[in-house]
């Protein structure tokens, strides 16, 4: 009886050992879905390559002294964390994950495209570990929205296209053939501009699959915001301009040819392309306090609050950062490393 009793101790000992085996092995793999509609980063952020992202006082980055690796750091700067290894662009999160694009090439930040087998659609646990692969070709340009990440895809059958994949890594599909930038979310909705026919103003409905116009224009990378769409006016040398989609106002925020910009409240941030004069400029979302934030061509505009994160356009190793609220300082962003203001 004894030796039963034993045996069937034993049995029981190893037939919870196995369930709880198998009950940390689904809870560490399975994937947490969003309720709602995440922030997963700005639009004007993923339209200069998304190198820096926040949610919840913490931000997410690719790291200039680690070939751009991910890191996470206080607002304030501290707490400097390694999460991957990745080389990273295009980042975004939700309450679960980080979603970023991998760009493992050969040369130190080339931030380029259609590098197959280094440079892939990845989701990542927010304390790090090892990414899961949500679509292993060349991927870019990606936004969050609900449970799905879209995204610009390349295959050598059908070049690039707008996909779509689930947060899981199932249900990967072509949503357009037309590459559009999916750069701009709101809720449920994708804004952006028409590539073939035209270059309106859209929005996309991610819940119907439908779209609708919203603005007639030659707009090249729109970002809208509480009902106003920012732009560069490719009818006039490539301006910058706002205009009202509810009456259709229309404001010239610069007369200057512009490269790229982004957006914080009422201030425009951009580079001006000009030959003998190249600047990045700060201007009032009205046209007035125009005004130079630092001399010479830069890119990679990305903004963390009213801080301003961006690159040299002819170098791959410096990001500098400033306050665009007062432009006070000028620094070079090392992380951990804290600038005093002047």
């Amino acid at each position: 009886m004894a030796r039963k009793v034993k045996t069937i101790l034993i049995i029981a000992v190893i037939a919870a050992l196995v369930s709880g085996i198998a009950i940390w092995q689904y809870l560490r793999t399975r994937t947490l879905y969003n309720t709602g509609y995440p922030d997963g980063n700005t639009g004007g952020n993923l339209y200069n390559a998304g190198l820096f992202c926040e949610d919840e006082n913490v931000i997410y980055f690719a790291n200039p002294d680690d070939n751009y690796r991910l890191y996470s750091m206080s607002r304030s700067g501290g707490d400097v964390k390694k999460l991957s290894d990745d080389t990273v662009s295009y980042i975004n999160t939700d309450e679960h994950y980080i979603y970023y694009v991998r760009n493992n090439t050969s040369k130190a930040d080339s931030f380029s495209f259609l590098h197959v087998n280094t440079n892939a659609l990845c989701r990542l646990p927010k304390e790090g570990g090892k990414p899961k692969i949500l679509d292993p070709d060349p991927s870019i340009y990606c936004s969050i929205v609900g449970n799905y990440i879209y995204y610009l895809h390349y295959d050598t059958k059908t070049a690039t296209t707008l996909y779509r994949v689930k947060i899981d890594g199932k249900e990967k599909e072509q949503i357009d053939r037309t590459p559009y930038y999916c750069c701009c979310t709101e809720n449920r909705f994708i804004y952006f501009n028409g590539l073939e026919s035209d270059h309106n103003i859209y929005r996309y409905d991610t819940e119907t699959g439908t779209r609708v116009q919203l603005l007639t224009a030659n707009a090249w990378m729109p970002i809208v915001k509480d009902g106003i769409a920012y732009y560069m006016d490719a009818d006039h040398n490539y301006r910058l301009v706002s205009q009202n989609i509810s009456t259709q106002e229309l404001t010239v925020i610069t007369n200057d040819r512009v490269d790229c910009f982004t957006v914080y409240g009422d201030i425009c941030i951009y580079q001006k392309n000009d030959r003998k004069e190249p600047a990045l400029m700060r201007v009032n979302s009205d046209g007035t306090g125009r005004e130079v934030i630092a001399d010479g061509n830069f890119r990679h505009l990305n903004l963390i609050g009213s801080e301003l994160y961006f690159r040299p356009f002819d170098e791959d190793t410096t990001v500098y950062h400033t306050d665009v609220l007062n432009l006070s300082y000028i620094g070079t962003f090392h992380p951990g490393v804290r600038v005093v203001k002047k």
